[in-house]
């Protein structure tokens, strides 16, 4: 027999039995067995379930035994029970869409992960990590970054080296800054250099913009706090603002050491670009303890490096040594 109830969740032993009541309507159970060769069990079962879903009902002719309900009348109630569960769960739905934007309404502007405006602030590492993902997954051609700050940390490297291999894989191109300082922490210069026998690109210098990441120069993350990353970050997409990103990150990587070439002094002036740099910064009243968070280095680099430019320039102040480096056409 050709199964048609079947879609409307009827067992094969239950529509071989409707078919029968259809057929004989004057059958008992004994009749029931004959012509559907089931069980005792399966046919009283397959029973049941027609007086559940309507397709049978109790005889008024003949006291104990069912009849069954046409096709077209048992079809219909069926359709009009899905119809009303239908509309009842569309009144739940409406209910439940009403209750969510109420509160959104009530506390969307107490979660800190919520994009507005193309800004999204970013709160917390899992957060960021998680965007992160999926910028490098949705990434069509290039990420630029800058990453200040001399050592990068052990976890930042290994949450970097996925994204960074899955994008290299693709054929994306990837372009790094770091600052001179990464030359001399093993880790971070290991990772660089695995970053370029890969196929991307690394620079150094002295002096770095604040830290950023830039996709396909259409969506920037930023810190919230350049001065302290665990405040979170923002992600944007506001185009004025990632074209200026794009254009101060061009300027520090022309300035920029590619990563196999060494810093060399520069023989007009008689300091490194590093030296140079660190002189500008005090000349300008930096202390100490600002050039060497500025340029990346420690304390004690900064003391060393300003005491051999002092002794080259022959000055025995940082004054007087800003001084004779104007003087002489060095700054």
């Amino acid at each position: 027999m050709i199964r048609v109830l079947g879609v409307l969740g009827l067992e094969p032993e239950t529509e071989a039995v409707y078919a029968a009541l259809l057929g004989c309507p004057q059958s008992d159970l004994s009749d029931l067995l004959l012509i559907t060769q089931l069980t005792e069990s399966v046919v009283r079962a397959a029973l049941d379930d027609l007086v559940d879903r309507s397709f049978a009902r109790p005889s008024r002719d003949n006291p104990g035994r069912l009849r069954a309900v046409s096709p077209q009348v048992a079809l219909d109630l069926i359709i009009r029970r899905q119809e009303a569960d239908l509309a009842r769960r569309s009144q739940k739905l409406a209910a439940d869409r009403a209750a969510a934007a109420e509160a959104m309404a009530a506390y969307g502007h107490l979660t800190p992960n919520v994009a507005a405006n193309g800004t999204e602030r970013l709160v917390g590492m899992d957060t960021i990590e998680a965007k992160l993902e999926i910028l490098a997954m949705e990434m069509k051609r290039e990420c630029l970054s800058v990453m200040p700050g001399g050592a990068q940390s052990r976890a930042s490297l290994d949450a970097s080296r996925p994204l960074d291999a899955g994008a290299l894989s693709r054929g994306m191109a990837i372009f790094t800054l770091y600052h001179d300082s990464v030359r001399n922490d093993p880790a971070t210069h290991a990772y660089a250099k695995w970053l370029t026998d890969s196929g991307g690109s690394v620079r150094t210098a002295p002096l770095l913009p604040p830290r950023m990441l830039l996709f396909d120069r259409e969506v920037a993350l930023v810190p919230i706090d350049p001065s302290d990353t665990k405040a979170g970050a923002l992600c944007t997409r506001e185009p004025g603002i990632v074209a200026s990103l794009a254009s101060v990150y061009e300027q520090a990587w022309d300035t920029a050491v590619p990563l196999g070439a060494a810093a060399t002094r520069d023989t007009d002036s008689g300091l490194t670009q590093g030296e140079a740099e660190l002189l500008a910064l005090l000349a300008g009243g930096l202390t100490d303890e600002a050039a060497a968070k500025r340029l990346g280095i420690g304390l004690r680099t900064v003391r060393r490096r300003m005491a051999g430019v002092m002794e080259r320039l022959g000055a025995s102040s940082r004054f007087e040594a800003g001084i004779r480096a104007a003087q002489r056409g060095w700054l």
